[in-house]
């Protein structure tokens, strides 16, 4: 997280040196010089190192195919509805009925078009299905409890995938050069007829390259993404809660 703090902070430091220079609130030299500052800041927090963290003793799915990773994220939100209908909302919810979803996946892409995806999902077809059905790989699931996807955000200049790879292939890939993201959903009992749906995404970067060149990419995008998931998690609650 203090990368992604520092990040946002050059980010502010060179708006306010912008905005400074536009509206005269300081001198030019002023202006350049926090402008230089705040893009210093921005650049040393896309450089930090990221250590690794690592998972002893699988507790979920999830723990399987990512005991170490360097990157991660947790949301969860407590929904009054039982485990099977929360799991089936987790299942069922599409991308229009996240907020903010296509907003914010619309600046992730730049406003390029692109083919069918997880990042460019259809209005009807629950965004799961939609993503195990492109990019993303099921790796497991356990009806009720737990589903985990994962998908390759990072692969070396000419790496080719012609096929999905099967769960244990995707495991097992510690090739230098990749970077592989995974995301699960977890429904867990939370007492008198509620439960608390967790979901967590884990990135592992194979060697120091790649995970330098992830690391700057993930600290820019971090914010949006955990909007995102929060949304989602938000439109999980609203679908079982409503028992459509």
């Amino acid at each position: 997280m203090l990368g992604v703090a520092l990040v946002y902070v050059g980010f502010l430091m060179a708006l306010a040196a912008c905005v400074s220079a536009l509206f005269r609130f300081r001198t030019g030299k002023q202006a350049l010089l926090l402008l230089g500052a705040g893009l210093a800041v921005t650049v040393f927090g896309w450089i930090l190192p990221a250590s690794d963290s690592q998972i002893t003793t699988a507790a979920m799915r999830l723990d399987e195919f990512a005991p170490v990773y360097q990157f991660n994220e947790i949301h969860s939100v407590e929904v009054a509805a039982p485990r099977e209908r929360v799991y089936r909302a987790i299942k069922e919810v599409k991308a229009d009925d996240i907020l903010f979803f296509r907003t914010l996946v619309w600046l992730r892409r730049l406003g390029r078009p692109g083919p069918e995806s997880i990042l460019n999902a259809p209005e009807r077809i629950p965004i799961l299905e939609v993503a195990t059905r492109t990019t993303f790989l099921l790796l497991a699931e356990e009806p009720g409890r737990e589903i985990v996807v994962g998908t390759i955000v990072l692969a070396p200049p000419g790496a080719r995938w012609t096929a999905k790879p099967t769960p244990q292939q995707y495991k097992a890939l510690d090739r230098p050069g990749f970077a592989k993201a995974l995301m699960n959903f977890r429904v867990e009992d939370a007492g008198a007829g509620s439960c608390v749906v967790r979901t967590e995404t884990r990135v592992y970067a194979t060697d120091a390259s790649s995970r330098r060149r992830f690391a700057a990419y993930w600290r820019t995008i971090y914010p949006g993404s955990a909007v995102i998931r929060r949304m989602w998690l938000w439109a999980i609650r609203l679908r079982a809660e409503s028992g459509t």
